[in-house]
């Protein structure tokens, strides 16, 4: 049996599988190395009845998460894991190469993951090779969740956004100033508390100040990481994985088709092709 996960820094995605057959699929909180330690994942994977019940028969374990991408991230993923797996041999991995797998599979391609965070990368078939891209939400993250839930509280905040939206959020969360700032800066999963806010932002999607903060994140990936690499690897089309790329693939393309790249295929959850993908393998 293997198991394949796909986590941001919300939910993770897993399936389980045997002989080629999905045996069960479910989500539980998200792993993220750069928040938790080992011991909070070894509890979290102990406290998921799905896996306490099948997890001496999983013989291998794929494993993809925001926050991967250190040696010392991944061994702490992987430690953790193997506690729980004892049986099982583990492959931790960052969510790049799970997007690159899941629209790629063995082919070159240029590669995106826009949901609860935002990188790019190219993508040669085997690896993402390294960039210096996938600083965090704090530096980068641009047109992901977390950077529109921090330009939404801005505008809330300073009273820029406009009345009629800012009635509709007060409304929905009932958070004073003091509030944002001690949620912000001083309790744990900052990134979490910026995400939250992603429904209401889809409900409105419609309004011009949401439609312009969209596009305007979208602008500033591209502007800041995409021309480049339509400079170096000129022709090849680039894929996305991620809710904000779905939820907004329409404008996403727009926008794309201003700077002349293509955009090739676009997944809301690349666990399903993560799985066909190991599932050819195993």
């Amino acid at each position: 049996m293997i198991a394949v996960v796909y986590s941001g820094s919300r939910f993770a995605d897993w399936r389980l599988a045997d002989k080629g057959r999905v045996v069960t699929g479910f989500k539980t909180m998200g792993i993220n190395p750069h928040h938790n330690d080992e011991r909070f994942i070894v509890q979290l994977l102990n406290k998921t009845n799905s896996l306490v019940n099948y997890a001496e028969q999983i013989k291998r374990i794929y494993f993809f998460g925001a926050g991967s991408s250190s040696k010392e991230h991944k061994d702490r993923v992987a430690n953790a894991f193997r506690t729980f797996f004892r049986f099982g041999k583990v492959f931790v991995e960052h969510d790049m190469q799970a997007a690159a797998l899941a629209t790629c599979g063995d082919s070159e391609g240029l590669v995106g993951v826009l949901g609860s965070g935002s990188n790019v990368g190219y993508f040669n078939g085997k690896k993402v090779e390294p960039n210096n891209y996938g600083l965090g939400y704090i530096l980068a993250d641009e047109g992901s969740a977390n950077w529109i839930g921090r330009i939404l509280l801005r505008s809330y905040l300073t009273e820029t956004m406009p009345h009629d939206l800012r009635d509709k959020f007060l409304s929905r969360y009932p958070l004073d100033r003091r509030q944002i700032l001690d949620k912000i800066y001083h309790q744990s999963n900052t990134a979490l508390f910026l995400t939250s806010f992603t429904d209401f932002v889809l409900e409105h999607r419609h309004h011009k100040f949401i439609h312009r903060m969209i596009h305007d994140g979208f602008h500033l990936m591209f502007e800041t990481y995409l021309l480049r690499f339509k400079r170096e690897y000129p022709g090849l089309a680039l894929n996305f994985v991620g809710s904000v790329a779905a939820n907004y693939e329409d404008w996403l393309r727009q926008v794309a088709f201003q700077y002349g790249i293509e955009v090739g295929v676009v997944i809301r959850e690349p666990i399903h092709n993560l799985l066909k993908y190991y599932l050819n393998k195993n």
